[in-house]
């Protein structure tokens, strides 16, 4: 009888997050920066066709980078878990930290027993009545869930690009002035030419349904 291969249990750990970090790090940076007006989610994104940044419920957007059919499953089920919470309860019971909880548990759960790590980072996020009432969390591939305030980044140099924001950004600044701030930060971190804009804005003002995408004309000023 043959024994099975052992592995260390923190070097498993160890390989599978190299393995998902590296995939992640191929992905292209998103931006999440609360503004005046709403809450700008911005992307570089050279398709036309496949987008990174969608609704989920009324005032929650999504965003994931890394694999896309990967994230897009994700996406997926939150719509539908954000849907059957609000038939069964009601809409305003659908937040962005019981969407976040989920997401964690389920890349916390496929981190430790699935075959292999998903290569996903994810972002949910909700406007509020104001700059202060808004909810930024950012879930990383092992489930470690985040709560950010202000602005936040997900893929490819994610850290570098969160850090440049951070020396800009004020604490109400106009939606016009945030998206140049975060086109400027992705020029400086990336250090090339960028290939491609996706935007959109949760708006704050407006009825149950925030979410609209940035037009070609309104990304062309960046």
């Amino acid at each position: 009888m043959t024994l099975p291969f052992y592995v260390p249990p923190e070097q498993l750990v160890k390989d599978r997050a190299e393995y998902a970090r590296k995939g992640i790090a191929r992905g292209r940076s998103i931006a999440a920066l609360s503004a005046r007006e709403g809450v700008v989610i911005l992307a570089e994104n050279p398709s036309r066709t496949l987008t990174k940044i969608s609704e989920i419920y009324d005032r929650i957007a999504f965003a994931g980078v890394g694999k896309y059919n990967e994230f897009e499953s994700l996406r997926v089920a939150g719509i539908r878990y954000a849907d059957v919470k609000g038939y069964q309860y009601g809409r305003e019971d659908v937040t962005a930290k019981s969407l976040a909880s989920a997401f964690s548990q389920t890349l916390g759960n496929i981190f430790v027993q699935g075959p292999k790590p998903f290569e996903v980072e994810v972002l949910i996020v909700e406007v509020g009545r104001d700059i202060a009432d808004d909810r930024l969390f950012k879930v990383t591939y092992d489930g470690t869930l985040y709560d950010k305030s202000g602005h936040t980044a997900i893929g490819g140099p994610s850290d570098a690009l969160s850090e440049k924001l951070g020396e800009s950004y004020e604490d109400t600044p106009a939606a016009e002035d945030v998206l140049r701030l975060a086109a400027e930060a992705f020029r400086v971190v990336e250090d090339r030419a960028i290939d491609g804009w996706e935007g959109a804005m949760l708006e704050r003002q407006g009825t149950n349904r925030r979410f609209r995408r940035l037009t070609r004309d309104e990304l062309s000023g960046i």
